[in-house]
């Protein structure tokens, strides 16, 4: 009977471990398929950056997915995007459902305290964007109108500086179309937008304008965010300096936004 019970216990033990072994590279904490792939938290409304272009596939594409290829695919590693809202994206990588974020965040001291960033790999500008008819050509005309940011951005900052000095009434949307859209609609007098994402919206909005506005030097450009600590940091900077080095990241720049920058 004792012999019966043991056997019976060291069978149910050895189908355990089994068990195990079979799962235990299936999914890592943050739910990539196993451990060759990395997940890229990104907010897929900021073309040429990230977007989804719909009349094509479900597929989120642009110079931000395409740098993070790259640079995985250097390092060993497949990637998987998720879109999210920016605004969560700090908090993405806090939580662990993300390995990284690329998607053209601005290293500010504020996210600095937590989050982990790469070297700059993009500089781009602030840009008022309005009606061709709005009559605002400058800081000054934006004295009392409404202005659309996206919320959690560096635009969302910028626009609380310059309420500063020239009294406006701030409002956020969590993506960018929608502030597009309050605009056209009447709602929303002027935005500030980043000047690349503005300008490819130019070419289909016929009736908006915009001019761009100065930012600290010491707050400008797009970094990759990872969770404080995390070894992605050093081997991504790696890999990135390589690319501006051999002229790769300067192919992709040309690619996505039809110029050098």
């Amino acid at each position: 009977m004792k012999k019966g019970i043991m056997l019976f216990l060291a069978m149910m033990m050895l189908l355990g471990l089994l068990a195990a072994c079979g799962t235990s590279n299936k999914n890592n904490a943050n739910g990539s398929k196993d451990k060759k792939t990395l997940v890229m938290g990104t907010s897929a409304d900021y073309p040429p950056f990230e977007y989804v272009k719909t009349e094509k596939s479900n597929d989120i594409i642009g110079f931000d997915v395409d740098l993070a290829k790259a640079l995985a695919s250097k390092l060993g590693y497949k990637v998987q995007v998720k879109d999210i809202d920016f605004s969560g994206l700090v908090q993405s990588l806090k939580s662990g459902q993300v390995d990284f974020v690329l998607a053209g965040m601005t290293p500010t001291e504020k996210r600095k305290k937590n989050v982990d960033f790469s070297d700059i790999y993009y500089t781009a500008q602030h840009m008022i964007v309005s009606k061709k008819d709005s009559g605002i050509t400058k800081l000054d005309d934006l004295k009392g109108k409404t202005v659309g940011v996206q919320l959690g951005s560096i635009q969302e900052g910028k626009a609380n500086d310059i309420n500063k000095t020239t009294p406006i009434k701030i409002e956020n949307r969590n993506r960018i179309p929608d502030i597009i859209q309050e605009i056209k609609a009447g709602r929303f007098d002027a935005a500030i937008i980043e000047d690349t994402v503005a300008k490819g919206y130019f070419t289909k909005e016929k009736d908006l304008t915009g001019f761009t506005i100065g930012d600290n030097p010491n707050e400008a450009g797009s970094a990759i965010a990872f969770p404080k600590n995390s070894d992605l940091t050093a081997k991504f900077n790696k890999e990135l300096k390589k690319m501006k080095d051999n002229g790769e990241l300067k192919k992709l720049v040309v690619k996505w936004f039809g110029g050098e920058k």
